[in-house]
């Protein structure tokens, strides 16, 4: 962007932050159950930081990081929070996570195991550009399925550079550029929604729901319901990317002999590989009993990520150099959200925002009302984190949904799809974060082309709730 154009968001945004800081308290809000809930300076400040974030993320006036520390330093200065408590929130665990799964994508990298895999995967699929699509995106989808998005996209992301580079050695921005790494960050996001494992959101959301009801949703009932709405999405999205993104060549002549005699010259697996696709198992595997053995729960999804990190350089895998590699853009950006999002949360702006919508809703008929949780969510959620933005709307949704005869699980399972699939800002989800360090779109495209991806998400929930979930056996309302 030029220097001159770059000067209206950068302005704009600190103009809306100084507007709300400054202006006149916003009037309260009524909850429900009759409770005011009141929106301090601190709240209206935190909200115009959030407005000052989204315009410079969009328009990337600065870089993503830079303008997560930001973030933080508008917190610091203008004393929304304590400085100790907004800069903390930079390395929260969630943080550290993403910090481990990039770590263990370069591990794949390093060893040429990630070269082994795409070499692997060309063998096996038509030499077409939109079957390439169709191949990444499927498996993107089904890793989500037993392991975190986040770290399903940081061992992918290799893989599709791989792939990229066949089609343009060069590494020039190329529509099948984008449509890759773009439809990738989208795809595990709506893989992650079917099952429990592809992000902490689902247990979140079970546990309001069994707060709220009394009754448990166990791990299969949410893959019966979800199941089909992901792999919805996954087809409805790939359809998108290859008309967005129609890549300049329809095929790749040749492709798979290319990969055959790639993957011949790597030879037998090192002991590297060996030892990096061991860790990376034994990780999945760790991760997933956390969500079936009782006495695996407490123990720290980020730590068991980081442990495998450090036994990378321990045995020798990854080395100093590697350390210094590590995309620092992208985990300055998700400790600016994380910050943002707890900025928000403990100064009542994000409760005060959910009630006042949710407030709007109040006698509508029973599919508006659920489709304007599913609004909520999704423009939440691409700002501050998934489990943070159940966490403000679910429990006001829920309690409200009983007042209009709205049955609990809608709901959830609306809310939960809508907090999956955040499409607009590499803020939503790290997938997002992970495809923009290809280098191969602008934030200003993936919010761009993020749009009419949202328009679909939301038309698939609406056809959901009001069909296809009904069909399941799932009521929607009370006493029906």
């Amino acid at each position: 962007m030029r220097r001159s154009l770059r000067l209206i968001p950068l302005l704009g945004g600190l103009a809306l932050f100084v507007a709300l800081a400054a202006m006149p308290s916003l009037p309260d809000v009524t909850d429900p159950q009759g409770q005011i809930v009141s929106l301090s300076p601190h709240g209206q400040a935190a909200l115009g930081l959030f407005l000052l974030a989204g315009v410079w993320w969009i328009f990337e006036v600065i870089p993503v990081g830079v303008t997560a520390i930001v973030i933080g330093v508008i917190q610091s200065l203008w004393l929304i929070r304590d400085p100790r408590t907004a800069l903390t929130d930079f390395m929260d665990p969630s943080v550290w996570f993403i910090f481990g799964s990039l770590i263990m994508g370069m591990a794949f990298h390093r060893t040429g195991l990630t070269q082994r895999l795409a070499y692997k995967m060309l063998t096996h699929i038509p030499e077409k550009t939109r079957a390439i699509y169709l191949g990444v995106f499927a498996m993107t989808a089904a890793l989500t399925l037993v392991m975190a998005h986040t770290a399903v996209a940081a061992a992918i992301f290799p893989l599709v550079l791989v792939v990229h580079h066949l089609y343009e050695p060069r590494g020039r921005r190329t529509r099948f550029g984008k449509g890759l790494f773009i439809g990738m960050a989208w795809t595990a996001g709506a893989g992650s929604v079917i099952t429990l494992l592809g992000a902490a959101r689902g247990a979140v959301a079970i546990g309001f729901y069994r707060e709220f009801t009394g009754e448990e949703i166990t791990f299969w009932d949410l893959t019966y319901h979800m199941a089909p709405l992901g792999v919805v999405m996954v087809l409805l999205l790939w359809g998108y990317v290859c008309i967005a993104f129609k890549p300049e060549r329809d095929e790749l002549p040749g492709l798979r002999d290319v990969a055959r005699q790639r993957y011949a010259k790597l030879g037998p697996p090192t002991r590297k590989e060996w030892a990096t696709l061991l860790l990376a198992i034994a990780t999945v595997a760790i991760l997933t009993l956390r969500s079936f053995v009782p006495a695996l729960a407490p123990v720290s999804k980020s730590a068991v990520v980081l442990g495998v990190a450090v036994l990378f350089f321990i045995g020798e895998v990854l080395t100093l150099k590697d350390l210094e590699k590590i995309p620092w853009n992208i985990v300055l950006l998700f400790g600016g959200a994380m910050s943002l999002g707890f900025c928000l949360w403990q100064t009542g702006a994000a409760a005060w925002l959910a009630v006042g919508w949710l407030n709007l809703l109040h006698g509508s008929p029973w599919l508006l009302f659920v489709m304007g949780v599913v609004v909520l969510v999704m423009a939440m959620t691409n700002f501050i984190m998934n489990v943070a933005a159940i966490a403000v709307t679910l429990p006001v949704a829920l309690v409200m949904a009983r007042y209009l005869g709205v049955a609990p699980d809608v709901v959830m399972y609306a809310s939960l799809a809508a907090a999956g699939m955040p499409f607009l800002l590499l803020v939503g989800a790290a997938p997002n974060a992970i495809a923009y360090e290809s280098g191969q779109f602008k934030t200003s495209e993936f919010f761009y082309y993020g749009l009419p991806a949202t328009v679909i998400l939301l038309a698939v929930i609406a056809v959901f709730v009001k069909w296809v979930w009904p069909a399941m056996g799932m009521p929607v309302v009370l006493g029906a």
